[in-house]
């Protein structure tokens, strides 16, 4: 795969940057996850194809253990507030002293610097203050956070991930790691982008929900059908919006201007009538084949089972029988080989990946008798 043979040292937390860490693991990285002296289960729900090792970090030789696995790695990918892995002396600027090679890859909420750097926040905070926030939601309706996806994945995990790869290709030619200050606020901001640089040509200039691709538009929104489910539908050009009305069985010379935004309520009106009168496997039927820019609304459910889904093998079942998306996108000679075990329990993998970077039989028992490390192989002997 095309991240074979990197070792990812990941520091346990919640949502971004497990995500980040699922990513390196799904293309080929080995990803360890550090997880703190607890042996059981995780709530990493992002664990696919990493192991875990359980280190007591409020011991001091757990400290000096993590820092042995960090400098004889390539990435480092830590999830703290600002300070914190300073104070257990294991900050980017001593790790890269014992290994000029090393990326340090720092997921934060704000970065590492500015008045909210050590503040909390999760993924609503970050995108309010990116700007984005204040363009979602539907017109007089205050704005709408729409799940957790904007700032702790789409602009942190898969933000710092980009990151990551990108140390890792300067690497080539510098020989020399890197610092990456990943900031969950920049990277929503930054995957709003074309918000940002096409508001010069007017694209949203009416206020929240009342633009062309914010709702605003009778032919980009969401329609539910005879059966209680929606289909969706994206007819900006005009021969794609030829076919919508064709579909719809509508006749345009009755219908005011597309682009006349002041008409757009009552188009909507009409809209929402023709598409409540079949159900939403009768409009598929209708519009499947067409240019139209209409599909169904498809629950978690019944994606695997779409016929386009379905020939590009688009979802896979771990050996729990869990479904979840295919690594993407899809390289055509290094794909990622998704790992598809039962994600590791707390400490599964302490003593194998402790052997792997050169400590000895004698010395991981000690650390076991200790209690810097605890080790949890049940799962692996099931």
């Amino acid at each position: 795969m095309a991240l074979a043979g990197v070792r990812v040292i990941e520091l346990a937390g919640l949502a971004p940057a497990p995500f980040c860490g699922m990513i390196l693991a799904d293309f080929g990285a080995k990803v360890i996850r550090v997880d703190r002296n607890k042996v059981g289960m995780s709530l990493d729900t992002q664990a696919r194809g990493k192991r875990s090792v359980a280190i007591n970090l409020k011991m001091a030789e757990g400290v000096a253990l993590l820092r042995k696995l960090c400098v004889q790695s390539d990435v480092v990918l830590e999830p703290y507030r600002k300070g914190v892995m300073e104070k257990l002396g294991l900050g980017p600027q001593e790790m890269l002293k014992e290994n000029p090679r090393l990326i340090y890859a720092r997921l934060t909420g704000y970065g590492q610097s500015g008045s909210y750097a050590t503040a909390a926040g999760h993924d609503i905070n970050y995108l309010a203050i990116s700007g984005l926030l204040s363009r979602l939601g539907r017109s007089g309706e205050k704005p709408y956070a729409p799940l957790n996806l904007m700032a702790d994945f789409a602009g942190g995990g898969l933000t710092c991930a980009l990151g990551i790869v990108l140390a890792l290709l300067e690497r080539t030619t510098s020989g020399k790691g890197q610092i990456i200050d990943a900031s969950m606020v920049e990277g929503a901001a930054y995957v709003g982008s074309f918000a940002w640089k096409s508001r010069r040509i007017g694209m949203w200039d009416s206020p929240r929900g009342q633009n062309m691709l914010d709702s605003g538009a009778p032919f980009y929104d969401t329609y539910e059908t005879a059966d209680g489910k929606y289909m969706a539908v994206g007819a900006i050009e005009p021969q794609f919006y030829r076919q919508l009305l064709t579909g719809l069985e509508l006749d345009a010379g009755e219908l005011p201007p597309q682009m006349s935004s002041t008409d757009w309520p009552e188009l909507r009106r009409i809209f929402s009538k023709r598409f409540a009168s079949k159900t939403q496997a009768d409009w598929s039927r209708i519009f499947d084949g067409t240019d139209a820019c209409v599909t169904p609304v498809l629950s978690f459910d019944e994606v695997s089972s779409h016929p386009h889904n379905q020939e590009r093998a688009s979802f896979i079942k771990d050996s729990n029988g869990e479904e979840s998306p295919r690594p993407a996108p899809v390289l055509s000679r290094t794909p990622a080989v998704p790992c598809l075990a039962s994600d590791p329990v707390i400490g599964e993998h302490t003593v194998e990946v402790l052997n792997e970077y050169g400590f000895t039989s004698a010395d991981i028992d000690q650390m076991l008798t200790a209690g810097v490390v605890e080790c949890n192989a049940v799962k692996s002997k099931l």
